[in-house]
């Protein structure tokens, strides 16, 4: 990344700024445990000891990163705030470590109009446990037929930077190229959920042995796969950024190497449960494991997994899909579609990467901070930990093992497909602007 420091120290002079000492942590995991103090939510200076008459948190040895970022969310307000609200996804949220996520479009009504979008952005600002920022729709009421006013969206209070229509795929190539030439204008981000809808009429589980063996109508990779190498070819003939939502297989790794290759501007995301699970998990027909795209076989898992190390996928995104129980203990093929993930997520990642030898902390930061800070333009997300940078933060703690329990989550709804694994990592502590808002697996109260 290549802001200057000055630029984020500038950017924190916004109000919520508070000062904190942070002792006895290991930026990255890596040196001796030392001191980090902030100040006006600015990181003033980090020392072996420093003296300071204030609020202090004892990190343990801990981990320091910088404060996570999630592009890809649904916090389910306004409509369904049954299964879930801006406060409670927040206190997910911070719980999980992050300090900024994007909430999809698909809220009833539809996020595509700049008074929705500011709504809440400005009811993410006053809980104030993490930076919420809304995502617009790419097409109106996510019909797939005309496009929203990106401009509007773009310059209302909430600034919107992405749009998606995530949950429904722009299948039309006019409309989606329609859409590319209208967010290179304004340097907006556009989001797609990778799916043929002719190709996945009934489909509910990944086209392979294990859906034929249960009688699960199949979804076949190339419904992701045909929507990725399109929009691929449009983009570079039309040249603005794309971003694939939550890549699934093996054959849109290779496309998406393909182009990166060709200099296409094509970045994408994989969730934490298509790097873990596979639909081995079908065998129980529990509608937890329900989820789009589906869970799919261990060698997608395995070449998402190199993906991710070698940068052809840019950055891990969980997806985070809250369902009342009433949605989930049902028959699997009518089971909504969606898993929790915020408060799972850096257990995951931890597991597969860090505990395994295959990555170190610095590639966690990359590829769920700093990464996708960068891909979304914020200046004061995903930044160093320097002196004179933003002081949003987490600690993680590597060796404290702990059971996932979905009661236990802050998130209203409890549809973890993780209930009752045991992981190796946890969040100890979120910093956001320098005020703790997350500490041992309790958020904050919201600040109105």
């Amino acid at each position: 990344m290549n802001q200057d420091n000055t630029q984020g120290a500038n950017l924190m002079a916004t109000p919520h700024a508070e000062s904190l000492l942070i002792l006895n942590v290991r930026p990255y995991g890596e040196g001796e445990p030392t001191s980090v103090l902030i100040e006006d939510g600015v990181i003033a200076k980090i020392a072996p000891s420093i003296e300071f008459d204030g609020p202090s948190i004892d990190g343990e040895g801990g981990v320091l990163l910088p404060g996570l970022v999630d592009m890809h969310v649904h916090l389910r307000e306004p409509g369904r705030e049954d299964t879930e609200t801006i406060a409670t996804g927040s206190a997910a949220a911070a719980n999980g470590g992050f300090t900024a996520v994007f909430t999809m479009a698909n809220t009833q009504p539809v996020m595509d109009q700049p008074v929705i979008a500011e709504a809440v952005w400005h009811k993410g600002q006053d809980i104030g446990l993490c930076d919420v920022y809304p995502v617009g729709s790419i097409t109106k009421g996510l019909e797939g037929k005309e496009l929203t006013e990106f401009g509007m969206m773009a310059r209302s209070e909430a600034k919107v930077r992405m749009f998606s229509d995530d949950g429904k795929c722009v299948d039309n190539p006019l409309i989606m190229r329609r859409a590319i030439e209208y967010a290179k204008g304004l340097d907006v981000l556009l989001a797609q959920h990778c799916e043929d809808p002719r190709l996945t009429e009934g489909a509910v589980a990944h086209e392979g042995e294990i859906a034929a063996r249960l009688g699960l109508r199949g979804w076949p990779r190339v419904a992701e796969e045909s929507i990725v190498a399109r929009d691929a070819l449009l983009c570079r003939d039309y040249g603005n950024r794309m971003h694939i939502c939550h890549a699934s297989t093996e054959g849109t790794v290779e496309l998406l190497r393909w182009a990166k290759e060709q200099g296409i501007p094509m970045s994408a995301e994989v969730t934490p449960h298509h790097l873990l699970l596979t639909d081995e998990r079908l065998e129980t027909y529990d509608g937890v494991n329900r989820v789009n795209p589906p869970l799919r076989e261990h060698k997608d898992t395995l070449a998402l997994r190199e993906a991710l190390l070698d940068g052809t996928i840019d950055c891990v995104a969980t997806d985070h899909a809250p369902h009342g129980s009433e949605e989930k203990c049902c028959e699997f093929e009518h089971a909504r579609p969606g898993m929790l993930g915020l408060e799972t997520s850096l257990a995951i990642i931890a597991q597969i990467f860090v505990e395994s030898g295959l990555a170190d902390w610095r590639f966690v930061a990359k590829v769920m901070s700093e990464r996708p800070a960068e891909l979304l333009k914020l200046q004061d997300q995903g930044r160093p930990i320097a002196e004179g940078e933003p002081g949003n933060l987490t600690i993680i703690t590597p060796e404290q093992p702990w059971t996932v329990s979905g009661k236990a989550l802050a998130s209203k709804a409890s549809n973890t497909p993780y209930e009752g694994m045991n992981f190796g990592a946890k969040v100890k502590a979120t910093i956001l602007r320098g005020r703790l808002s997350s500490v041992d697996g309790k958020a904050s109260a919201p600040r109105n």
